[in-house]
């Protein structure tokens, strides 16, 4: 069991630093509006994945994957959630105030909320539940149920770790930003683009 958990560790590590639609989510965020932001959407995004690992647990996930009809709605509701996310960037300003007093320039909550939605609308990381996880049961024939639930806990505490400490460095480049001219137009079309990305990365 030990030596199990501890290459689940060693993969989640590796798989949350490898470049993603998640981390780099989180990296755009905290680079445009500072790490509290990027930390909040963290712990969205992380909490979306309670509910992954209860479908998983439970045996849900597989029943959903296996409606094309329901799993095409689900990808169409992520990715145009995410078109919606990068028409709203769009229509904002024309460059991205990071001053001091402007960072965050939404509650918390508000990127908390949307890193939770991006995680439950987003049909691969149900996918990736279904095909990563069995592969780390230790007693297959014993309580999978509870051994999903000790993987699915290990893989949010390593994921919000790594993604926390991306949030962090970014937050601190940010800093250094601000004192940059021209740099809010850049971050503004950087967002757009990332949000358009996951959104084809969805659907596709």
């Amino acid at each position: 069991m030990v030596e199990m958990l501890l290459s689940f560790c060693l993969a989640t590590f590796v798989l949350a630093i490898s470049p993603g639609p998640d981390n780099i989510y989180v990296l755009t965020q905290s680079l445009a509006h500072g790490s509290k932001s990027g930390i909040a959407t963290t712990a969205g995004l992380i909490s979306g994945c309670i509910v992954h690992t209860v479908l998983l647990a439970f045996g849900i996930s597989a029943l959903i994957t296996a409606s094309p009809n329901l799993f095409f709605i689900i990808k169409c509701v992520g990715a145009g959630y995410l078109l919606y996310l990068a028409y709203k960037a769009y229509r904002a300003d024309a460059g991205i105030s990071i001053t001091e007093s402007d960072t965050p320039k939404k509650p918390a909550w508000q990127y908390f909320k949307i890193g939770v939605f991006m995680n439950l609308v987003n049909p691969k990381v149900m996918l990736f539940y279904i095909a990563f996880f069995p592969a780390f049961l230790w007693n297959p024939s014993g309580d999978t149920v509870l051994q999903f639930f000790i993987l699915g806990s290990v893989f949010m505490v390593v994921s919000f770790v790594v993604f926390s400490s991306i949030a962090l460095l970014a937050g601190t480049i940010s800093t250094y930003l601000r004192s940059q001219k021209g740099v809010g137009f850049f971050l503004k079309w950087l967002q757009i683009l990332v949000f358009i990305g996951i959104a084809i990365f969805i659907f596709i």
